[in-house]
């Protein structure tokens, strides 16, 4: 039986709970609860929440760039660890630029690290579902971040241009 999850977008109160889900992957930088609280309230209509019996288990941030409306930049993705597997992080994704490309969105941007295989999937599957192309750069050298010059760089990755699907259920 496949399981249909409520993907809409989020609220102040999703904070918390968007925190645990990211805190609980063990692979993202993990934010503040506050920053996860702000986000949802400042930057609603940029991102997602997938709802399993009103309970978040998945989410998308993102914010359109500044000075670039027409890019959308994905912050963070992350699914409970219920219901990985599933497909959800890619149905988010799909779910979130069907209304971003709908508001002139015609870019995804991210960052990934280059020993992120599920997320570099992730989004090369997100690209060919979209039918649009994938170019990528070192956005930040790990020698730009602080420390000990042992975090990997942040290649980004710059899909697009992207259309209107013709079925958003595909």
């Amino acid at each position: 039986m496949s399981v249909t999850h409520l993907i809409e977008s989020p609220t102040k109160a999703d904070g918390a709970e968007l925190w645990r889900i990211a805190r609980d992957s063990a692979k993202l930088d993990l934010n503040s609860p506050y920053a996860y609280m702000l986000w949802c309230r400042d930057f609603a209509e940029s991102s997602v929440v997938a709802r399993e019996d009103g309970k978040a288990v998945g989410f998308v941030t993102g914010y359109r760039r500044p000075g670039e409306p027409e890019v959308g930049f994905v912050w963070q993705v992350a699914v409970d660890a219920s219901q990985r597997g599933k497909g959800l992080a890619g149905k988010l994704l799909d779910a979130l630029y069907d209304r971003l490309v709908d508001a002139g969105v015609r870019y995804l941007e991210t960052t990934i690290t280059p020993d992120n295989e599920a997320s570099i999937r992730l989004f090369t599957s997100f690209a060919k579902r979209w039918e649009a192309s994938v170019e990528t750069t070192v956005l930040f050298d790990g020698t730009d971040f602080p420390g000990d010059g042992e975090h990997l760089p942040e290649e980004l990755y710059r899909i697009g241009p992207l259309k209107p699907r013709n079925d958003p259920g595909e």
